[in-house]
């Protein structure tokens, strides 16, 4: 008894990162678009939350970091595909191609030879996609060609061969910070005038990160 309650506490963060995907099976319910937007921001958290859970309950393993890039593959592929489609052929043909690095970047990231952790990750790119959403609501505009441009910028980013220390989420290491960052998110859907000043702090963050690339890249 005690060696399976033992190895259910070591894999707490693991079953947290299946439990972050399983709910996005809503988005292909009849009225599943309606609940688009707290399922990415359900998504985030419990992508963050498996990683915190996994420094703090001391069960990192190499399983678990295999474990939460396949959840993540799973889950920013569905969400991408989903909103892409949503919005027309062309965005979601572009959504697809954005999907083929998410998948790529994800895959590479399972081999543990794999050393290079440049590029922008694949939830910045759901992110994105959140405020772009979020905003076009807000300001009630077609957001099709922001999220067309937010796949192209974030499918090259993903593959560029530097850090992207400035991101926001980068710049977060305690549990304290990234609780903020969520909370941030929720405050963007559920306070809609707040999202203008939250997405402004991502997505500044993000084009400061390309500058600094293009910097780095001319050393």
């Amino acid at each position: 008894m005690n060696n399976i309650l033992k190895k259910v506490y070591k894999n707490i963060p693991n079953i947290v990162s299946i439990l972050g995907v399983l709910p996005l099976v809503i988005l292909f319910t009849d009225n599943g678009y309606l609940y688009l937007i707290p399922l990415i921001i359900y998504n985030n958290i419990m992508d963050d939350l498996d990683g915190i859970l996994a420094i703090k309950l001391n069960a990192k393993s190499e399983f678990g970091a295999r474990m939460d890039n396949v959840c993540d593959a799973v889950s920013h592929t569905i969400i991408v595909m989903f909103v892409g489609f949503h919005y027309g052929a062309i965005c979601g043909i572009i959504g697809l191609i954005a999907v083929a690095a998410i998948l790529i970047r994800s895959v590479a990231r399972l081999d543990p030879s794999h050393t290079n952790s440049g590029g922008s990750p694949t939830n910045e790119l759901i992110r994105h996609t959140l405020f772009a959403l979020l905003l076009a609501e807000l300001f009630s505009f077609d957001p099709t060609w922001v999220l067309i441009i937010m796949f192209l910028s974030n499918t090259i980013t993903m593959f560029v061969p530097y850090l992207m220390p400035y991101l926001i989420r980068s710049m977060t290491k305690s549990a304290m910070a990234i609780l903020l960052v969520n909370v941030s998110l929720i405050l963007a859907w559920l306070v809609p005038y707040t999202a203008p000043v939250i997405a402004a702090g991502f997505i500044f963050s993000y084009l400061y990160s390309i500058i600094k690339i293009r910097v780095n890249s001319k050393k």
